[in-house]
């Protein structure tokens, strides 16, 4: 007797192919997200040296147009950091649709999932029974060559 074969276990992989190129498609984005904090967390360390370097100077007495050169140089580094932020705006958009999508997919894999565990607990319901009634079968048919025999016995 053949094992249980659910049909639609094509469709089933299918689906797991679709769910793991999303789980690749968030990951990239997430790399993409810590990628861009990193770079942010370094402009705001590069920032906080140059006002540090500037207040030095300015409190030595230094040179102006050097201090003036260091005030340029941390204001370059705030515009990129803010330009750094705003991309992280939008990088945080597109991981959230790509959650969005790996969640579709997770469903849907999770959903013939289901009706293959369904297939699967009607198919050995229906052994057992198949089994159940062959067994009832061969009962009545040994009782009845039993009976035939008595019959035949008895003068």
């Amino acid at each position: 007797m053949r094992g249980f074969r659910f049909r639609l276990d094509p469709v089933l992989e299918q689906r797991r192919r679709i769910e793991e190129q999303q789980q690749l498609a968030v990951a990239e984005v997430e790399r993409e997200r810590l990628a861009l904090e990193e770079r942010i967390r370094a402009y705001a360390r590069a920032i906080a040296q140059e006002q540090d370097d500037l207040r030095r100077q300015l409190t030595l007495g230094g040179d102006l147009r050097a201090a003036r050169l260091q005030a340029n140089a941390s204001l370059d580094l705030t515009n990129k950091a803010n330009r750094a932020v705003l991309e992280l705006a939008g990088v945080h958009k597109r991981l959230d649709a790509a959650r969005i999508r790996l969640l579709e997919a997770m469903t849907r894999r999770k959903a013939m999932e289901v009706l293959r565990d369904r297939a699967e607990q009607a198919y050995r319901e229906e052994q057992k029974r198949r089994a159940a009634a062959e067994l009832d079968e061969l009962v009545v048919m040994r009782h009845g060559r039993a009976g035939t025999a008595d019959l035949e016995s008895k003068p």
